[in-house]
């Protein structure tokens, strides 16, 4: 990801997926799975698609520029999906200076995928087709595939799925209890005072 901060908003580009790359396990419709985006499934989604926007942390309402309105290009090419936008929210262009945006990620839906069964690990999900939905910005989530979650469009269930995983929880260490530990020195530093040192 490169980010330039000019006079008219941060300039961020890079690639939101590189195809033909294994994922990281994934929650999916057919469970977890390692997860691959086949070439061209993006090249044809987007020749589909009408306005698509780049939102923070795939929250809708959170839209940071839009392909309708010049302020994002997407294309793929021999790499993968390759996006550059331009981004005038000030929280967003604060965040890129200050190196909180940690990667890119995407919603798809009407996924045509194949998935294949191997013996010692989980199944590699191979995705020849889909409709994008968005791209987005993560900053508050781990880039590189995740969860699902179904949203409504035009009155039907479509079925959304996005690639960020949640931060795990961070376990504190419960504090440690030295009080029998401090106890047996300062016993023995009064046995030794009689003549032991």
């Amino acid at each position: 990801m490169e980010i330039e901060i000019r006079a008219d908003g941060a300039h961020i580009s890079g690639y939101v997926n590189v195809t033909g790359k294994r994922s990281r396990p994934v929650l999916t419709p057919r469970g977890k799975v390692v997860e691959e985006i086949e070439p061209r499934a993006f090249e044809e989604a987007l020749a589909r698609a009408g306005n698509i926007p780049l939102t923070r942390d795939h929250d809708p309402q959170a839209v940071l520029a839009e392909t309708g309105a010049g302020t994002l290009r997407l294309r793929e090419d021999a790499i993968g999906l390759y996006a550059h936008a331009v981004i005038r929210d000030e929280r967003t262009v604060s965040e890129a200076r200050a190196g909180k945006i940690r990667g890119w990620s995407f919603g798809m839906y009407n996924v045509r995928d194949s998935v294949e069964e191997r013996a010692e690990s989980l199944p590699l999900r191979r995705v020849a087709g889909l409709d994008l939905d968005h791209v987005t910005l993560v900053i508050h989530k781990t880039p590189c595939y995740s969860a699902t979650s179904v949203e409504v469009r035009a009155d039907t269930e479509v079925e959304l799925e996005i690639r960020t995983l949640e931060d795990p929880p961070q376990a504190a260490a419960p504090p440690f209890d030295n009080t029998a530990y401090r106890r047996r020195i300062e016993a023995v530093s009064h046995n030794t005072k009689g003549g032991f040192t």
